[in-house]
């Protein structure tokens, strides 16, 4: 795992942050409204700085917006960003580099990469733990899934998400809510939009 750092390193400090130089804060915040009520994110650009580039490369182009929480356990985690209303796969950038060594463990109220079985194959689509998923952190036999934030405020709208019963939906035989809980708008809070 370790051999991968540097590269994490070197992909966040060169294309992903782009030529813009304005200040930036080491955790961004990001406010998300869904139909389901809003909450607010704290990224972690320090520990995680490509999956929290990444995140906010789709919010600045809005490519959040109108998309689903298309998997929803309770007791485990829900899952969105990658489709919309009619389970249509939306377009992604490129795939990221693992960073789930970065200290950041999948803990009730954490953002992480969700990705295959592929470790590096996370692109756009993001998890918010439920509950503390200790399974999900990495281990000395392998790769974890790679945490880059924490909900601030509004944990009790995923718990409202999490309530919504759920069963199947487009290509998903389950865990689909059955009332679409629907990203309306991501917004990058208090950093300039290059940051």
């Amino acid at each position: 795992m370790r051999s991968v750092l540097p590269m994490i390193m070197m992909l966040a400090s060169t294309s992903l942050q782009g030529a813009d130089a304005a200040p930036r804060s080491p955790y961004p915040h990001v406010h998300i409204q869904t139909t389901a009520g809003s909450f607010e994110l704290e990224l972690d650009r320090p520990r995680a700085p490509v999956s929290v580039a990444n995140f906010l490369q789709y919010v600045k182009e809005d490519a959040y917006d109108g998309s689903i929480f298309h998997r929803v356990i309770p007791g485990f985690m829900a899952q969105g960003g990658g489709l919309d209303v009619d389970f249509t796969e939306l377009p992604i950038h490129g795939v990221v580099p693992n960073e789930s060594g970065n200290g950041l463990k999948n803990e009730r109220g954490t953002i992480a990469m969700a990705r295959t079985a592929d470790p590096h194959s996370a692109t756009r689509q993001f998890y918010i733990n439920l509950v503390d998923n200790a399974a999900l952190d990495p281990r000395s036999s392998g790769w974890g899934y790679a945490v880059f934030g924490r909900v601030v405020e509004g944990m009790e709208t995923l718990d409202k998400i999490a309530a919504i019963p759920t069963g199947p939906g487009g290509p998903f035989p389950r865990d689909v809510p059955q009332s679409p809980v629907i990203i309306q708008k991501m917004t990058l809070v208090g950093e300039a939009e290059g940051g």
